[in-house]
């Protein structure tokens, strides 16, 4: 099975930025026109989109609607969002106005529930965020950090339908390090649920090693800064990522 790109809009502000290490006082704008990247990449061959309302993350609601929308409207593919969807209005909203994927991290924890409802209700639509500050899970826009460790939390819904657990290593995220292709296969590994590996990529060698890696159950990969930086071109992490 192919790997998954997902290339990736954070939202702040309605701009288009990249934090570094999920800190919003880190953040590098690289537009204010977020449909119009969406474009850009729905032109470059991309089919899913990650899209994360990094005020939304913070404030526990919904902030970026607007550009959200505007970003739903123009890209031609599926949306995949996540960044302060922590109750069933809030997920119902997104999947009425043609979301593909939610992605629920804080309240993943705090309500399992919510999370085996949707499921149940929105099947194939429901992502979970396993955000990890050295093996723990990292919540509220990765502000708090829990007692719970990534595999303990991925085992909680092995039962529950989730489509995917979203993995992203928050210590590398925007960095360009390189993703954390050991941590995120070990979790693939353990658990019966397809993985995306977030955080860190630095270019086309980690797509090429993640690819590798699909028949471990590494469903897909985000990647937002080495795109925005010229690091990665997508058309050629696609390409790779099709092998």
């Amino acid at each position: 099975m192919a790997l998954i790109v997902f290339p990736a809009i954070d939202l702040k502000g309605g701009q288009v930025v990249r934090l570094a290490e999920g800190d919003m006082d880190r953040a590098t704008v690289y537009g204010d026109d977020p449909a119009a990247q969406a474009l850009l990449f729905a032109e470059a061959g991309a089919q899913y989109l990650h899209v994360v309302d990094l005020d939304g993350a913070f404030a526990g609601k919904v902030v970026n609607a607007e550009a959200v929308e505007s970003i739903v409207k123009a890209f031609p593919g599926h949306v995949q969002l996540g960044g302060g969807i922590r109750n069933r209005e809030a997920i119902e909203r997104w999947f009425d106005l043609g979301v593909s994927r939610v992605v629920i991290g804080t309240a993943a924890l705090e309500d399992p529930e919510l999370v085996r409802q949707a499921s149940a209700d929105f099947p194939g639509g429901i992502v979970v965020a396993v955000d990890a500050r050295d093996g723990m899970v990292a919540t509220k826009g990765w502000a708090d950090v829990s007692t719970v460790s990534i595999l303990d939390m991925a085992r909680r819904f092995e039962d529950a339908g989730v489509a995917a657990l979203l993995f992203t290593d928050v210590g590398r995220d925007g960095l360009l390090k390189g993703c954390n292709i050991e941590a995120t296969v070990d979790l693939a590994r353990a658990t019966n649920i397809p993985v995306i590996a977030s955080g860190g990529v630095a270019g086309i060698s980690d797509i090429r090693v993640l690819s590798v890696h699909a028949k471990d159950g590494i469903e897909g990969v985000i990647t937002g800064r080495a795109l925005y930086d010229g690091r990665l071109d997508l058309a050629t992490a696609l390409a790779v990522a099709a092998l």
